[in-house]
């Protein structure tokens, strides 16, 4: 099975500009989106041993309904982070998102269940995405690649 980069994000044009940067250096890895917490919650559920990477986006826009369309809550990337902290550790989550205080609540919930969190913080339309972003998954997933040291010898 191919590893896997997930990522949540419901804008279509951050989707797009993460997508190009991912393709110009990790096109080995198979890419998958998510609009919706619950929906990636369950791609997890059999995926999360092949995955190399998580990144989460916090708040998500309203979702028409598909029988009535009256808006509906998909929910936040917090449920992802919740759904996360209970499993077993293992890749690094990134977490971009503006809402500085739910960027910190995902953090501290991920990082007391063990897992490795990287912050990032949307600015200048999709300019962080090529820059901070991408820079901050590429360093997440080569530091993960690295075996962990013990005093001066390798595990």
């Amino acid at each position: 099975m191919p590893m896997k980069i997930v990522i949540l994000e419901d804008n279509e044009e951050r989707r797009d500009a993460m997508q190009a940067c991912l393709a110009d250096r990790f096109d080995q890895y198979e890419l998958r989106f998510f609009e919706e917490p619950a929906v990636m919650t369950e791609y997890l559920r059999g995926n999360l041993p092949e995955t190399i990477l998580v990144s989460l986006d916090h708040d998500l826009d309203l979702r028409p309904g598909k029988t009535d369309g009256k808006w509906r809550d998909p929910g936040t990337g917090r449920d992802v982070a919740d759904f996360l902290a209970l499993q077993e550790p293992t890749c690094p989550v990134v977490i971009h998102t503006s809402n500085c205080a739910a960027a910190v609540g995902m953090e501290q919930v991920l990082r007391e269940a063990g897992w490795r969190t990287h912050g990032v913080a949307p600015c200048d339309d999709l300019e962080w995405i090529p820059t901070v972003w991408f820079r901050t998954v590429r360093h997440a997933i080569v530091a993960s690649a690295q075996p962990k040291r013990v005093g001066k010898r390798a595990m």
